[in-house]
């Protein structure tokens, strides 16, 4: 940008004065003053004229011609004053308004910055009107605030309808079906608030939500329910098939439970307890009880399974049978009593379906409860070790096969097997030198040849199977 030729400095120019908004307002103001005044001189210059006028038809009284000029000096002497007033507050009234104007135009707290150079000033912009300033000084009307139109509510119930049957209520708690089922019924469930409108939010059959509008004359009450459990009872329409709408008849509402915090479990010891007669039967049968412990008395016979005593409670010599080992003080110089019938009371502990231990307290020796079969007068065939054989045998008489055990298993077979060939007894015997055998005594009651198969499985674990062997029986008449 070049400099000027002289050396003088470019005059920069003066901000613009800003004008009033307003340059009427002085001038109405005197205006008004002056038509009041006017009309004032007016009425009281009437009344002197009428005074005048009634002054020279009295002639009679010459005292009162005089007291006529002096009254009417009075009366304008106070007109004189009255418009002096009214000029006074017209003029205050004026000045209260140029005030107004000046602060309306002026912007606070903000000063005019210097035009920048080789540009115009920006002219000023134009105050705004101030509704103290606007229609002659008057105030304009505060707009009050927009009323929100309230919402229809539904206030009367309809008629009773029919009620809803199993079927239809199964189609209204199922999400997804039943749209347009109608009747009498009950719903509970959540209540929430959705656009001002109090809902229902039920859990259906397959555990989905469904959401019922509630109405009638209670639908101003039920927000101040909200989260609350609700039953409702009343017309429950589905108009669609995730909710609809309960015109509500009858309300209960209970408050949320608060979920208190749990408190640590304290470890308590377990005390025992005397077992009842149903859970000693579950005791002694096979597969049944698993887990039980507690205080009894068991009756069985005794045997041995390597170095521990074993009671012997139901089902003995087939893949059912159910014993237990005896431990403990009590336990203690019962070789004695091998392959007779005890009762044993202590701690009975079963951990399977097939036995489990005894914490024995007392033994007492007791009779046996089947009576040994005589085997006098009987065809006898015996059957030593494990060879498949074939046997052949008489009606109504008897054969017998001996088996080896070995410490923790037992030979046993299937219980429809012994069933069918006929077995009375499976007697443990005990060994001083070597290990001890099982003898299976029989006695066939009906003709014809089956197979019956031997195995040697765990005392516990019937499952585990070590070995087995089959024996053909053929029964003749």
């Amino acid at each position: 940008m070049a400099k000027p030729r002289s050396g003088a400095k470019k005059a920069t120019p003066a901000a613009k004065k800003v004008k009033s908004t307003k340059p009427g307002v002085l001038k109405t103001a005197s205006k008004s003053v002056a038509k009041a005044a006017a009309k004032l001189v007016t009425k009281t210059a009437g009344s002197a004229k009428q005074q005048e006028k009634k002054a020279p038809a009295e002639k009679k009284a010459p005292a009162e011609k005089k007291a006529a000029p002096a009254a009417v000096k009075k009366t304008a002497e106070k007109a004189a004053t009255r418009v002096k007033e009214v000029a006074a507050a017209a003029s205050r009234m004026a000045a209260k308004a140029a005030a107004k104007v000046k602060e309306a135009a002026a912007p606070k707290g903000k000063e005019t910055a210097p035009a920048p150079k080789g540009k115009e000033a920006a002219p000023a912009p134009k105050a705004k009107e101030t509704p103290a300033a606007k229609g002659k000084g008057r105030e304009a009307p505060a707009v009050p605030p927009a009323v929100e139109k309230p919402r229809p509510r539904a206030t009367k119930l309809p008629p009773m309808a029919e009620p809803l049957n199993k079927r239809d209520l199964e189609q209204l708690l199922t999400a997804g079906a039943g749209r347009g089922v109608v009747g009498e019924g009950s719903l509970k469930g959540r209540l929430t608030v959705i656009d001002g409108l109090p809902n229902l939010v039920v859990v259906g059959r397959d555990k989905r939500e469904l959401t019922f509008i509630l109405q009638g004359p209670d639908q101003e009450v039920l927000p101040a329910y909200l989260d609350h459990k609700v039953s409702v009872s009343g017309l429950i329409k589905k108009t669609t098939n995730y909710g609809g709408t309960v015109d509500v008849r009858k309300f209960s509402a209970k408050k949320p439970e608060v979920e208190e915090p749990t408190p640590e479990p304290v470890e308590t010891e377990v005390r025992l307890r005397y077992l009842s007669p149903g859970e000693v039967s579950q005791v002694i049968s096979a597969g049944m009880g698993a887990g039980m412990k507690g205080f009894a008395a068991l009756r069985g016979n005794l045997e041995m399974t390597g170095d521990e005593f074993v009671l012997v409670v139901s089902n003995g010599g087939t893949r059912q049978q159910v014993s237990y080992i005896l431990e403990g003080k009590g336990a203690k110089g019962l070789r004695k009593y091998l392959g007779h019938t005890l009762s044993v009371t202590g701690v009975v502990d079963k951990s399977s379906g097939w036995g489990g231990r005894i914490d024995v307290e007392n033994v007492e020796p007791r009779p046996s409860d089947i009576r040994p079969i005589s085997r006098e007068g009987l065809d006898s065939v015996h059957v030593e070790g494990e060879l498949p054989t074939h046997v052949e045998v008489k009606l109504n008489h008897a054969f017998t096969v001996r088996l080896q055990e070995q410490p923790g298993f037992t030979w046993a077979i299937e219980p429809t097997a012994a069933k069918r060939v006929g077995l009375r007894e499976a007697n443990f015997e005990p060994a001083s030198d070597g290990p001890a055998t099982r003898e299976f005594f029989f006695t066939p009651r009906n003709p014809g040849t089956s197979e019956v198969e031997f195995f040697l499985a765990k005392a516990f674990n019937p499952g585990q199977v070590e070995r087995s062997f089959k024996l053909n029986v053929t029964v003749k008449p």
